[in-house]
């Protein structure tokens, strides 16, 4: 399969907008891709927003976002107190929570998946794309109960280091979680290695996302800086790297 990459141009400015419904969803989703974009990337700025976060699960998700992004030029978290479950009902509001954000012009957008079965997932995705509506939006998956895995269509190989970062985290960042079922390592390393496999990553393990929408633009006089993407971001250049 031919890669293709953001990461080339190392000094080049890039801005990433991650939006999670709870504490441990952007991690969970897309903690390992972060990860390597700011190990390959010197000039990140990422805005790191969580929905659902108060008291020690928003203490939780600021520690952790902080252990994620301390490679970042420069970052913004931002934690809300909406109640868990209860988004579709509090719809205005958590609205006005996107119009907040709707000054940033990311380059990539890390958001829920449209077909994800929680109530609350579901509606920051269809919020990010109400947003964003010119930009690069990369859906990430969380395993649960309901079994809403689909068959994701982009892939980010992860090296051996970031996938134990990655789980390194989850299992230490989020105590509040511990006693859910679900909540194991084995999980989220089953997951990785699953996704490694449907791309024949080179350490076997990956995450995956949705691209609803991909140009690509294979003339690189006139593309811009960045890499693969959709909308104004949308340039595409083959290179043979972990991500």
């Amino acid at each position: 399969m031919l890669p293709l990459s953001f990461l080339e141009a190392g000094d080049e400015p890039l801005s990433v907008v991650c939006l999670g419904a709870h504490s441990d969803d952007i991690e969970i989703g897309c903690a390992g891709t972060v990860m390597t974009i700011l190990d390959h990337r010197s000039a990140v700025t990422v805005h790191w927003v969580v929905l659902s976060g108060d008291g020690a699960r928003g203490q939780e998700a600021r520690r952790s976002a902080q252990r994620v992004l301390r490679r970042a030029r420069a970052r913004d978290v931002q934690i809300h107190a909406f109640r868990d479950g209860f988004f579709p009902y509090e719809g205005s509001a958590v609205k006005e929570a996107f119009e907040e954000i709707k000054h940033v012009d990311p380059d990539l957008i890390f958001t829920h998946s449209r077909h994800d079965l929680h109530q609350d997932h579901r509606l920051v995705c269809e919020l990010t794309w109400n947003t964003f509506r010119d930009h690069t939006i990369l859906e990430y998956e969380i395993p649960k109960y309901d079994g809403d895995l689909g068959q994701p269509n982009v892939f980010v190989p992860l090296s051996g280091r970031v996938r134990r970062r990655k789980l390194k985290l989850l299992m230490s960042a989020f105590p509040s979680q511990a006693k859910k079922h679900w909540y194991s390592e084995a999980t989220f390393d089953g997951l990785m290695r699953i996704r490694g496999i449907e791309c024949s990553a080179p350490e076997g393990y990956a995450e995956a996302f949705h691209a609803r929408k991909l140009t690509l633009r294979l003339d690189p006089a006139s593309s811009p800086s960045g890499g693969v993407g959709t909308g104004r971001t949308s340039s595409a250049t083959p290179r043979s790297a972990d991500a």
